[in-house]
């Protein structure tokens, strides 16, 4: 069986992405499937894969799988891929709509150039504070400067879910910490019962922040939409930041404000194809 499929990237953040409306999979078989694309050296390579289906709450559903085949409940960079996906594909004409993953629905504000949609604005909802809905096991609420021990080191965590779980950690340099050393003992540390995503943050000034991340089923990545949303309010938390952050990822840069009298995050950034194909499976 052939399957079409495209390659997209937001900050270097790349998927599979799968039209849901045409392409069909057995729902059994895409754990497999998504490990088989993911693969660097044997599939198509990328992060994990994403599934735009229809949806009834929303415009379009994003049906999320990280690199190993786990389900994951929310990618930020994935979802401004998907807006560009449907807009520039023709499942939608128009320039703000809705999408649900995980039965939570985001909202996107696209820009367009030339007929194509080149930044995307995500409404990303409020941020989760409750350690219980992160969910992590801790001793304050919100969960900020908790320690945590990794490795026989004690680290400070600032812990937050923009619909799925972030430890934020600070750092003094990004660029020579170990993050691929680290980032597995955080992600499957026994203070996480879901595993987490952990963003190693360096504040540079109250508008800019440097962030490497260490992703839950896929290891460090270029970029993690979601990572930086909570790398901003757990600096503003922290009283490190304003509201308004540039977020410098491996990969690029995202821009991230939490309107506090809301109590909402938005993110916008750059997303990309990278090519089209089909796969035989």
């Amino acid at each position: 069986m052939k399957i079409k499929f495209t390659k997209m990237h937001g900050c270097g953040n790349d998927y599979v992405y799968i039209n849901g409306f045409t392409e069909k999979i057995p729902q059994e078989e895409k754990p497999d499937f998504v490990r088989h694309v993911s693969d660097r050296h044997f599939g198509i390579g990328s992060d994990g894969a994403i599934f735009i289906n229809p949806a009834k709450e929303a415009d379009f559903e994003m049906e999320m799988y990280n690199a190993d085949g786990s389900r994951s409940e929310m990618c930020g960079n994935g979802m401004r891929c998907v807006g560009k996906y449907v807009y520039d594909y023709g499942l939608t004409d128009k320039t703000e709509f809705s999408v649900v993953s995980a039965g939570k629905i985001k909202y996107l504000t696209l820009t367009i150039e030339d007929g194509k949609a080149v930044q995307i604005r995500v409404n990303m909802g409020e941020p989760i504070l409750d350690p219980a809905e992160i969910p992590v096991i801790a001793n304050s609420t919100p969960v900020m400067n908790e320690p945590v021990t990794v490795l026989d080191k004690e680290y400070e965590m600032t812990c937050v879910s923009m619909g799925n779980p972030h430890a934020v950690v600070f750092v003094e340099d990004t660029a020579s910490f170990p993050v691929n050393e680290i980032g597995p003992y955080f992600e499957n540390h026994e203070k996480f019962p879901n595993r987490t995503n952990t963003e190693f943050v360096q504040v540079v000034d109250r508008n800019h922040i440097n962030m490497r991340v260490y992703e839950r089923g896929t290891g460090e990545t270029l970029a993690c939409g979601t990572g930086c949303c909570a790398s901003v309010v757990a600096c503003i938390l922290n009283g490190l930041t304003d509201d308004t952050v540039y977020v410098n990822v491996l990969g690029g840069t995202v821009l991230v404000e939490w309107n506090r009298t809301e109590n909402l995050v938005y993110m916008t950034g750059p997303a990309v194809t990278v090519f089209d194909g089909e796969i035989v499976i």
